[in-house]
């Protein structure tokens, strides 16, 4: 079946819709970032300001979350006044049968995966496009990297067995980060064939702030389907 680009929307908005009957009030929330946590987003907005929730703090992943959430009203914080959430609500670009994720083409895994570690229930919202049987296999992994010997990480991460290539802005000019890094999109022709092993590698290596594999970590995963929504559940 082939869908149209309202229908992703759709998916989109159908599986942020759902993850809003999670909140409740008084609850401390991450925010994430990207096009479907901006439906979230808009929808927790307007929860509040037509008094069906109350008392609820966002903690965003992004300055273009949070710029988004103000516009919305929501109130927000820190993870440093809030450092035990209740919910983070988070999209992704890639989930597999385990319910790992590849997260950060919308630029802002580092703050992501800090705010995710700090929830006690992690849940992803996607379309049905998101599922892979393999990680990295519809796009580019990506890596945060210290602009002090950028080109020398990158060299080894290449070395890695991918294809790759630093994030520029349409004027031209390297992306930074909110964290002030470079973003190299690391791309496996195959996908990648041990995402732990490659975490652990990547984890280890100075000179990379972090990356865009989040394994174990997610709780819950929210399809929005053409139909309606699908549930997914990691053991707890």
């Amino acid at each position: 079946m082939t869908h149209t680009a309202p229908s992703r929307e759709e998916e989109k908005r159908r599986a942020a819709h759902y993850a809003l009957s999670l909140v409740q009030d008084g609850m401390i929330l991450g925010l994430g970032s990207g096009s479907t946590a901006a439906y979230f987003v808009e929808f927790l907005g307007r929860a509040l300001q037509e008094g069906v929730l109350q008392h609820v703090i966002g903690i965003p992943t992004s300055t273009q979350t949070e710029a988004l959430a103000r516009a919305w009203g929501i109130p927000l914080g820190s993870l440093d006044e809030y450092p035990e959430l209740d919910l983070a609500v988070d999209g992704a670009d890639e989930v597999d049968p385990q319910l790992n994720l590849l997260k950060g083409r919308g630029r802002a895994l580092v703050r992501e995966k800090i705010v995710a570690v700090h929830a006690r229930h992690f849940v992803i919202i996607v379309d049905e496009s998101k599922w892979v049987t393999r990680l990295g296999t519809t796009g580019p992994l990506p890596v945060e990297v210290l602009p002090f010997g950028a080109q020398a990480t990158a060299r080894w991460l290449r070395s890695l067995g991918c294809s790759g290539k630093f994030l520029y802005n349409e004027d031209g000019t390297l992306y930074i980060s909110d964290n002030g890094h470079y973003l190299y999109f690391c791309t496996f022709d195959e996908g990648i064939e041990d995402p732990y092993g490659l975490a652990t590698l990547l984890k280890q290596r100075p000179g990379v702030v972090d990356h865009g594999l989040f394994l174990d970590m997610a709780h819950t995963v929210i399809v929005g389907t053409a139909t309606g929504v699908e549930v997914r559940e990691r053991p707890r």
